[in-house]
This record gives C-alpha cells, sequence and structure tokens, in this order.
C-alpha cells in the first residue's frame, strides 16, 4: 500500500553561522560598491583635472604663435609653467582630501558593519 505522506519543506530554524555568513557577504559586497565609488570619484577628479591642463595646452600654444617677440614667449612660458605648478599642488591636494574622506567612510562602515554582525551573533547566542 502506497504511502500517503505529503512531503513538506523543512521548517527547522536557520543556524547562527549561516546568518552571520550572510552578513559578512552582504559585507563584502558593500565594501567592493565603496571601492568602486572611490575609483570613480577618482576617475572623474582626474579626468577633469585634465580637461583644464589640456585646455590650458592648447591655449598656450595659440599664445606662443600670437607672440611677437622672444621676450613675450618667454613671459607665456613662464607664466604656464607658474600655473601648472599651482594647479597640480592643488590636484594633489583634493586627491588627498577625496582619499582621506572616503579612508573615513569605510573605517565608519566597517564598525558599523562589525556592531551589527557582534550584535546580531549575541542575539542568536542568547535565543
Amino acid at each position: 500500500m502506497p504511502s500517503s505522506r505529503v512531503s513538506s519543506p523543512t521548517t527547522t530554524p536557520p543556524l547562527p553561522f549561516m546568518a552571520a555568513n550572510q552578513k559578512l557577504f552582504q559585507a563584502g559586497a558593500r565594501l567592493q560598491a565603496y571601492a568602486v565609488r572611490a575609483a570613480m570619484r577618482y576617475h572623474i577628479e582626474t579626468l577633469s583635472f585634465l580637461k583644464r591642463r589640456c585646455e590650458a595646452d592648447a591655449k598656450l600654444m595659440d599664445d606662443l604663435a600670437d607672440s611677437q617677440e622672444f621676450n613675450d614667449a618667454f613671459d607665456v612660458v613662464s607664466n604656464f609653467v607658474q600655473n601648472a605648478a599651482a594647479e597640480y599642488t592643488t590636484e594633489v591636494s583634493k586627491l588627498a582630501s577625496i582619499g582621506s574622506r572616503l579612508a573615513s567612510e569605510t573605517a565608519k562602515s566597517t564598525r558599523n558593519e562589525a556592531r551589527d554582525m557582534i550584535e546580531d551573533l549575541a542575539a542568536a547566542t542568547a535565543a
């Protein structure tokens, strides 16, 4: 005689380490998202800087072509080099600021993730 038993999915509660692993994977995915966002911020800033520098290079060529005397050309190149040095210094400080801000955000997020994971493990262990 065949059995008339209906199979049902198991309803055992998930083990605590499974929930912790899921949170760990989510935290890893968020960390990767932060890394991609950071790379994109650096790329945006770098490309913006390169655009400004290329425009300045084109202006240098125009100014050199328009200069009539050697002293004029010397002044044009001198001004260009001074401006370029100042812009590179400013850009390095911008990139350092972006890096500092991203490191701070990542550290804060990591602290929060660790705290949440510890609280979840403590709650699962107590239950």
